[in-house]
Protein backbone atom coordinates (compact mmCIF):
# COMPACT_ATOMS: atom_id res chain seq x y z
CA UNK A 1 0.00 0.00 0.00
CA UNK A 2 1.59 3.80 -0.67
CA UNK A 3 1.91 5.39 2.31
CA UNK A 4 0.23 8.77 2.26
CA UNK A 5 1.47 10.12 5.32
CA UNK A 6 5.25 11.85 5.49
CA UNK A 7 8.10 10.10 6.83
CA UNK A 8 8.95 12.63 9.21
CA UNK A 9 4.87 12.45 10.56
CA UNK A 10 5.27 8.72 10.89
CA UNK A 11 8.32 9.25 13.04
CA UNK A 12 6.32 11.06 15.30
CA UNK A 13 3.20 9.13 14.98
CA UNK A 14 5.63 5.54 15.96
CA UNK A 15 7.16 7.39 18.40
CA UNK A 16 7.20 5.43 22.20
CA UNK A 17 4.12 6.60 24.16
CA UNK A 18 5.60 8.59 27.00
CA UNK A 19 4.25 11.14 29.47
CA UNK A 20 4.40 13.86 29.74
CA UNK A 21 4.20 14.14 25.49
CA UNK A 22 4.20 17.80 24.84
CA UNK A 23 2.79 19.23 21.59
CA UNK A 24 3.20 22.52 20.20
CA UNK A 25 2.06 23.90 16.73
CA UNK A 26 2.70 27.67 15.79
CA UNK A 27 3.21 30.23 13.46
CA UNK A 28 6.37 30.71 12.36
CA UNK A 29 7.92 33.03 9.38
CA UNK A 30 11.42 34.27 10.18
CA UNK A 31 11.75 36.10 6.80
CA UNK A 32 7.92 37.67 7.12
CA UNK A 33 7.63 38.49 10.92
CA UNK A 34 10.51 40.21 13.58
CA UNK A 35 13.03 37.93 15.11
CA UNK A 36 11.13 39.66 18.59
CA UNK A 37 7.87 39.31 17.82
CA UNK A 38 8.54 35.40 17.05
CA UNK A 39 10.39 35.38 20.74
CA UNK A 40 7.49 36.82 22.38
CA UNK A 41 5.44 33.38 20.82
CA UNK A 42 7.71 31.14 21.67
CA UNK A 43 8.03 32.53 25.29
CA UNK A 44 3.79 32.42 25.42
CA UNK A 45 3.99 28.67 24.58
CA UNK A 46 6.83 28.22 26.56
CA UNK A 47 4.96 29.62 29.74
CA UNK A 48 2.13 27.32 28.69
CA UNK A 49 3.68 24.29 29.03
CA UNK A 50 5.72 24.95 31.83
CA UNK A 51 1.88 25.76 34.04
CA UNK A 52 0.62 22.14 32.04
CA UNK A 53 4.01 20.31 33.27
CA UNK A 54 3.60 22.09 37.01
CA UNK A 55 0.02 21.33 37.30
CA UNK A 56 -0.15 17.51 36.12
CA UNK A 57 3.69 16.41 35.67
CA UNK A 58 5.35 17.86 38.84
CA UNK A 59 8.77 16.83 39.73
CA UNK A 60 12.38 15.67 37.81
CA UNK A 61 10.27 14.20 34.99
CA UNK A 62 8.26 17.83 34.17
CA UNK A 63 11.25 19.73 35.22
CA UNK A 64 12.93 17.27 32.31
CA UNK A 65 10.67 17.79 29.45
CA UNK A 66 10.78 21.46 29.88
CA UNK A 67 14.64 21.36 29.88
CA UNK A 68 14.34 20.06 26.25
CA UNK A 69 11.48 22.10 24.71
CA UNK A 70 13.53 25.16 25.53
CA UNK A 71 16.78 23.85 23.80
CA UNK A 72 14.64 23.20 21.62
CA UNK A 73 13.95 26.62 20.86
CA UNK A 74 16.64 27.72 21.52
CA UNK A 75 18.26 25.76 18.70
CA UNK A 76 15.43 26.93 16.12
CA UNK A 77 16.24 27.92 12.46
CA UNK A 78 15.78 31.69 11.72
CA UNK A 79 16.57 30.86 8.16
CA UNK A 80 13.60 29.14 7.22
CA UNK A 81 11.84 29.86 4.47
CA UNK A 82 8.98 28.49 5.53
CA UNK A 83 5.54 29.35 7.81
CA UNK A 84 4.81 27.55 10.95
CA UNK A 85 6.73 24.86 12.96
CA UNK A 86 5.62 22.00 14.68
CA UNK A 87 7.70 20.90 18.13
CA UNK A 88 6.96 17.85 19.56
CA UNK A 89 9.13 16.39 22.82
CA UNK A 90 8.35 14.06 25.67
CA UNK A 91 10.98 12.00 27.92
CA UNK A 92 12.44 9.90 25.65
CA UNK A 93 11.84 11.82 22.28
CA UNK A 94 12.08 15.12 20.69
CA UNK A 95 10.82 16.33 16.23
CA UNK A 96 10.82 19.47 14.87
CA UNK A 97 9.01 19.90 11.52
CA UNK A 98 9.13 23.11 9.48
CA UNK A 99 5.84 23.30 8.05
CA UNK A 100 4.83 24.95 4.24
CA UNK A 101 1.15 26.13 5.24
CA UNK A 102 -0.17 28.40 7.90
CA UNK A 103 -1.46 27.23 11.51
CA UNK A 104 -2.99 28.68 14.66
CA UNK A 105 -1.11 28.70 17.79
CA UNK A 106 -1.42 24.57 19.71
CA UNK A 107 -0.06 23.78 22.94
CA UNK A 108 -0.80 20.52 24.11
CA UNK A 109 0.62 18.55 27.21
CA UNK A 110 -0.81 15.21 27.35
CA UNK A 111 -0.25 11.33 27.16
CA UNK A 112 0.54 11.45 23.66
CA UNK A 113 1.38 13.51 20.89
CA UNK A 114 -1.35 15.49 19.08
CA UNK A 115 -1.24 13.99 15.58
CA UNK A 116 -4.62 15.01 14.40
CA UNK A 117 -3.74 18.66 14.68
CA UNK A 118 -0.84 17.89 12.47
CA UNK A 119 -2.26 15.83 9.49
CA UNK A 120 -5.07 18.17 9.80
CA UNK A 121 -2.89 21.14 8.90
CA UNK A 122 -0.30 19.66 6.47
CA UNK A 123 -3.55 18.21 4.19
CA UNK A 124 -3.75 22.59 2.41
CA UNK A 125 -2.19 21.98 -0.93
CA UNK A 126 -5.43 22.09 -3.14
CA UNK A 127 -5.13 19.15 -5.65
CA UNK A 128 -7.83 18.98 -8.40
CA UNK A 129 -8.60 17.38 -12.54
CA UNK A 130 -9.81 19.55 -15.02
CA UNK A 131 -11.21 17.65 -17.95
CA UNK A 132 -11.18 20.18 -21.15
CA UNK A 133 -13.59 19.01 -24.09
CA UNK A 134 -14.72 20.16 -27.47
CA UNK A 135 -15.86 18.65 -30.66
CA UNK A 136 -12.36 17.88 -31.47
CA UNK A 137 -10.25 17.26 -29.19
CA UNK A 138 -9.92 16.31 -25.35
CA UNK A 139 -7.51 17.07 -22.87
CA UNK A 140 -6.97 16.66 -18.91
CA UNK A 141 -4.91 18.09 -16.29
CA UNK A 142 -3.98 17.92 -12.51
CA UNK A 143 -3.91 21.27 -11.01
CA UNK A 144 -2.92 22.50 -7.29
CA UNK A 145 -1.60 25.22 -5.80
CA UNK A 146 1.26 25.28 -7.42
CA UNK A 147 1.28 24.04 -11.06
CA UNK A 148 -0.96 22.78 -13.71
CA UNK A 149 0.18 19.83 -15.93
CA UNK A 150 -1.26 17.73 -18.32
CA UNK A 151 -1.93 14.06 -17.99
CA UNK A 152 -0.89 11.78 -20.42
CA UNK A 153 -3.64 9.28 -21.30
CA UNK A 154 -3.86 5.99 -23.55
CA UNK A 155 -7.21 7.33 -25.35
CA UNK A 156 -6.72 9.35 -28.56
CA UNK A 157 -7.05 12.79 -27.75
CA UNK A 158 -8.48 13.98 -31.12
CA UNK A 159 -11.83 12.93 -32.89
CA UNK A 160 -10.37 11.93 -35.85
CA UNK A 161 -8.40 8.97 -34.22
CA UNK A 162 -12.37 7.52 -33.93
CA UNK A 163 -13.01 7.82 -37.70
CA UNK A 164 -12.24 4.36 -38.08
CA UNK A 165 -14.72 2.84 -35.53
CA UNK A 166 -17.50 4.51 -37.50
CA UNK A 167 -20.13 1.87 -39.36
CA UNK A 168 -19.67 1.57 -42.80
CA UNK A 169 -23.05 2.53 -43.23
CA UNK A 170 -22.40 5.84 -41.95
CA UNK A 171 -19.60 6.50 -44.07
CA UNK A 172 -22.24 7.34 -46.86
CA UNK A 173 -25.00 9.25 -45.19
CA UNK A 174 -25.38 12.82 -46.97
CA UNK A 175 -26.49 14.03 -43.65
CA UNK A 176 -22.62 15.05 -42.33
CA UNK A 177 -24.25 16.52 -39.67
CA UNK A 178 -25.58 13.71 -38.36
CA UNK A 179 -22.65 11.96 -38.79
CA UNK A 180 -20.57 14.08 -36.84
CA UNK A 181 -22.85 13.91 -34.11
CA UNK A 182 -22.94 10.22 -33.99
CA UNK A 183 -18.72 10.35 -34.44
CA UNK A 184 -18.54 12.99 -31.32
CA UNK A 185 -20.46 10.69 -29.05
CA UNK A 186 -18.14 8.35 -29.67
CA UNK A 187 -15.24 10.23 -28.83
CA UNK A 188 -16.93 11.59 -25.86
CA UNK A 189 -17.95 7.80 -24.48
CA UNK A 190 -14.11 6.52 -25.56
CA UNK A 191 -12.89 9.98 -23.12
CA UNK A 192 -15.73 8.98 -20.30
CA UNK A 193 -14.05 5.09 -20.45
CA UNK A 194 -10.49 6.87 -19.69
CA UNK A 195 -11.59 8.48 -16.60
CA UNK A 196 -12.08 5.16 -14.85
CA UNK A 197 -8.10 4.43 -14.68
CA UNK A 198 -7.33 8.53 -14.27
CA UNK A 199 -10.40 9.24 -11.41
CA UNK A 200 -8.95 5.25 -9.63
CA UNK A 201 -4.98 6.75 -9.79
CA UNK A 202 -6.14 10.20 -8.24
CA UNK A 203 -9.47 10.25 -6.07
CA UNK A 204 -9.64 14.16 -6.72
CA UNK A 205 -12.38 17.02 -7.55
CA UNK A 206 -13.19 16.77 -11.29
CA UNK A 207 -14.46 19.82 -13.32
CA UNK A 208 -15.46 19.56 -16.57
CA UNK A 209 -14.70 22.56 -19.41
CA UNK A 210 -16.64 22.99 -22.76
CA UNK A 211 -19.67 24.77 -24.68
CA UNK A 212 -23.14 24.24 -23.62
CA UNK A 213 -23.09 21.71 -26.72
CA UNK A 214 -20.37 19.17 -25.99
CA UNK A 215 -21.26 19.40 -22.09
CA UNK A 216 -24.87 18.67 -22.72
CA UNK A 217 -23.39 15.43 -24.65
CA UNK A 218 -21.11 14.53 -22.29
CA UNK A 219 -23.88 14.42 -19.64
CA UNK A 220 -26.47 11.77 -21.84
CA UNK A 221 -23.48 9.03 -20.95
CA UNK A 222 -21.60 9.54 -18.78
CA UNK A 223 -20.54 7.14 -15.66
CA UNK A 224 -18.67 9.73 -14.10
CA UNK A 225 -21.37 12.37 -12.96
CA UNK A 226 -20.78 12.08 -9.40
CA UNK A 227 -17.17 12.77 -9.68
CA UNK A 228 -17.85 15.91 -11.11
CA UNK A 229 -17.51 18.83 -8.79
CA UNK A 230 -18.70 21.33 -11.50
CA UNK A 231 -19.67 22.12 -15.24
CA UNK A 232 -17.61 25.17 -16.61
CA UNK A 233 -19.35 26.41 -19.31
CA UNK A 234 -17.48 28.23 -22.48
CA UNK A 235 -15.16 27.85 -25.66
CA UNK A 236 -11.69 26.69 -24.02
CA UNK A 237 -10.00 24.81 -27.11
CA UNK A 238 -7.79 27.40 -27.75
CA UNK A 239 -6.74 28.53 -23.94
CA UNK A 240 -3.25 28.97 -23.01
CA UNK A 241 -2.89 27.20 -19.31
CA UNK A 242 -2.34 30.60 -17.74
CA UNK A 243 -5.70 31.47 -19.39
CA UNK A 244 -7.48 28.59 -18.12
CA UNK A 245 -6.20 28.88 -14.32
CA UNK A 246 -7.34 32.69 -14.35
CA UNK A 247 -11.38 30.63 -15.46
CA UNK A 248 -10.95 28.74 -12.81
CA UNK A 249 -9.72 30.59 -10.13
CA UNK A 250 -13.31 32.10 -8.99
CA UNK A 251 -14.41 28.27 -9.24
CA UNK A 252 -11.56 27.47 -6.55
CA UNK A 253 -12.12 30.02 -4.17
CA UNK A 254 -14.54 28.08 -1.60
CA UNK A 255 -12.25 25.23 -2.58
CA UNK A 256 -13.68 23.55 1.33
CA UNK A 257 -17.10 23.63 -0.12
CA UNK A 258 -15.23 21.97 -3.61
CA UNK A 259 -13.66 19.41 -1.63
CA UNK A 260 -16.76 18.56 1.08
CA UNK A 261 -18.59 17.80 -2.24
CA UNK A 262 -16.02 15.38 -3.95
CA UNK A 263 -15.39 13.36 -0.80
CA UNK A 264 -19.78 13.02 -0.17
CA UNK A 265 -19.43 11.90 -3.56
CA UNK A 266 -16.78 9.12 -2.52
CA UNK A 267 -18.73 8.00 0.36
CA UNK A 268 -21.82 7.60 -1.94
CA UNK A 269 -19.88 5.43 -4.60
CA UNK A 270 -18.98 3.03 -1.79
CA UNK A 271 -21.87 2.40 0.24
CA UNK A 272 -23.23 1.44 -2.79
CA UNK A 273 -20.64 -1.16 -2.80
CA UNK A 274 -20.61 -2.07 0.42
CA UNK A 275 -17.52 -0.58 1.54
CA UNK A 276 -18.73 1.98 3.80
CA UNK A 277 -18.52 2.10 7.49
CA UNK A 278 -20.51 4.83 9.80
CA UNK A 279 -20.10 4.93 13.16
CA UNK A 280 -16.81 5.62 15.41
CA UNK A 281 -17.70 1.57 16.56
CA UNK A 282 -18.12 0.04 12.90
CA UNK A 283 -14.99 2.07 12.11
CA UNK A 284 -13.12 1.09 14.53
CA UNK A 285 -13.68 -2.26 13.76
CA UNK A 286 -13.21 -2.02 9.84
CA UNK A 287 -9.96 -0.34 10.66
CA UNK A 288 -8.38 -2.12 13.25
CA UNK A 289 -8.61 -5.06 10.76
CA UNK A 290 -6.97 -2.85 8.12
CA UNK A 291 -9.65 -1.97 6.04
CA UNK A 292 -9.18 2.05 5.83
CA UNK A 293 -8.59 3.61 2.28
CA UNK A 294 -10.24 6.98 3.52
CA UNK A 295 -11.05 8.78 7.04
CA UNK A 296 -13.62 10.97 6.82
CA UNK A 297 -14.03 12.59 9.94
CA UNK A 298 -15.54 16.16 11.25
CA UNK A 299 -12.61 17.99 12.85
CA UNK A 300 -14.18 18.46 16.46
CA UNK A 301 -15.11 14.82 16.80
CA UNK A 302 -13.76 13.13 19.42
CA UNK A 303 -14.89 9.93 21.96
CA UNK A 304 -13.66 8.61 24.94
CA UNK A 305 -14.03 4.60 24.74
CA UNK A 306 -13.24 1.16 26.81
CA UNK A 307 -12.23 -1.29 25.10
CA UNK A 308 -14.17 -4.67 24.38
CA UNK A 309 -13.63 -8.63 25.08
CA UNK A 310 -11.10 -8.24 21.54
CA UNK A 311 -9.11 -5.36 19.68
CA UNK A 312 -12.35 -4.97 17.08
CA UNK A 313 -14.96 -3.65 19.75
CA UNK A 314 -15.51 -0.53 21.73
CA UNK A 315 -17.78 0.75 23.40
CA UNK A 316 -18.51 4.11 25.45
CA UNK A 317 -17.31 4.74 28.77
CA UNK A 318 -19.03 4.51 31.49
CA UNK A 319 -18.43 5.55 34.85
CA UNK A 320 -16.61 4.21 37.02
CA UNK A 321 -14.44 3.03 33.62
CA UNK A 322 -11.43 0.64 33.68
CA UNK A 323 -8.32 2.78 33.61
CA UNK A 324 -6.20 -0.08 32.13
CA UNK A 325 -8.73 -0.17 29.26
CA UNK A 326 -9.68 3.13 29.02
CA UNK A 327 -8.65 4.86 25.24
CA UNK A 328 -8.58 8.94 25.59
CA UNK A 329 -9.75 9.50 22.03
CA UNK A 330 -10.79 6.74 20.38
CA UNK A 331 -10.72 8.39 16.78
CA UNK A 332 -7.38 9.98 17.27
CA UNK A 333 -6.04 6.00 17.54
CA UNK A 334 -8.32 5.75 14.06
CA UNK A 335 -6.22 8.10 12.60
CA UNK A 336 -3.07 6.59 13.08
CA UNK A 337 -4.57 3.06 12.22
CA UNK A 338 -5.77 4.31 8.96
CA UNK A 339 -2.28 6.04 8.29
CA UNK A 340 -0.07 3.80 9.30
CA UNK A 341 -1.84 1.38 6.76
CA UNK A 342 -1.33 3.64 4.17
CA UNK A 343 -4.84 5.19 3.89
CA UNK A 344 -5.95 8.90 4.32
CA UNK A 345 -8.02 11.21 6.75
CA UNK A 346 -10.08 14.05 5.79
CA UNK A 347 -11.47 16.58 7.82
CA UNK A 348 -14.42 17.91 7.09
CA UNK A 349 -17.04 20.74 9.25
CA UNK A 350 -19.20 19.96 12.12
CA UNK A 351 -22.48 18.44 11.44
CA UNK A 352 -21.79 17.60 7.63
CA UNK A 353 -21.56 13.97 8.97
CA UNK A 354 -24.38 13.68 10.99
CA UNK A 355 -26.19 10.92 9.00
CA UNK A 356 -22.55 8.98 9.80
CA UNK A 357 -22.21 9.96 13.41
CA UNK A 358 -19.51 12.32 12.45
CA UNK A 359 -17.11 9.89 11.61
CA UNK A 360 -17.30 7.27 8.17
CA UNK A 361 -14.44 4.89 6.65
CA UNK A 362 -14.04 3.79 3.42
CA UNK A 363 -12.79 0.88 3.16
CA UNK A 364 -10.05 -1.05 0.14
CA UNK A 365 -12.49 -2.32 -2.93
Amino acid sequence: MQQTVTPEILEVMEAVHYRPAVSVIIPFEPKMIPKEALGHSLKSASEKVERELKDNYPGEIGKLVMHKLENIFRRLNFNTHKKSVAIYVSPVFEKVLYLDISVEEKVIVNESFEIRDLVFSKKQLHKYLVLLLSANESKIYLGNTDSFVKIISNTAESVSGYMHDMPERVANFSDMHEKKEMLVDKFLHYIDNSLDTILKAYKLPLFVMGTDKILGHFKKFTKHGSAVVEYIHGNYEESTLPHLRNVLEPHLADWKKIREKELLNQMEEAAGRKKLATGIRDVWREAMNHKGRLLLVEKNYMYPAQSGSNADNIYAVVEPYNRFSYIKDAVDDVIERVLEDGGDVEFVDDAVLGDQHHIALIQYY
